[in-house]
């Protein structure tokens, strides 16, 4: 369990990093990080990460696939680790 939750912690930064980076390449007006790179990260494993960096950058939160998927995303594979961890 330690390497996957060495994975699902790197994964969560990544995550978190991603959605600040996209967020001030969009402020200087460079080239953008895709939707779709953003939501692989957080298919990964990491949409604690992104929904995390969503709020605190406040970005991508106009956007009701974001605003409500990255959390429930984050809400499932949480649930999903304490099902595995505690009941298997």
């Amino acid at each position: 369990m330690d390497l996957v939750f060495g994975y699902l912690l790197i994964i969560n930064i990544i995550a978190f990093l991603l959605m600040g980076i996209d967020k001030k390449r969009a402020r200087h007006g460079e080239f953008r990080i895709s939707e779709r790179t953003l939501w692989l990260a957080a298919l990964a494993g990491g949409a604690a990460g992104a929904a995390l960096g969503m709020n605190y950058f406040r970005h991508k939160t106009k956007h009701a696939a974001f605003r409500y998927g990255f959390p429930f995303l984050a809400l499932l594979e949480i649930s999903l680790i304490v099902y595995l961890e505690f009941f298997q």
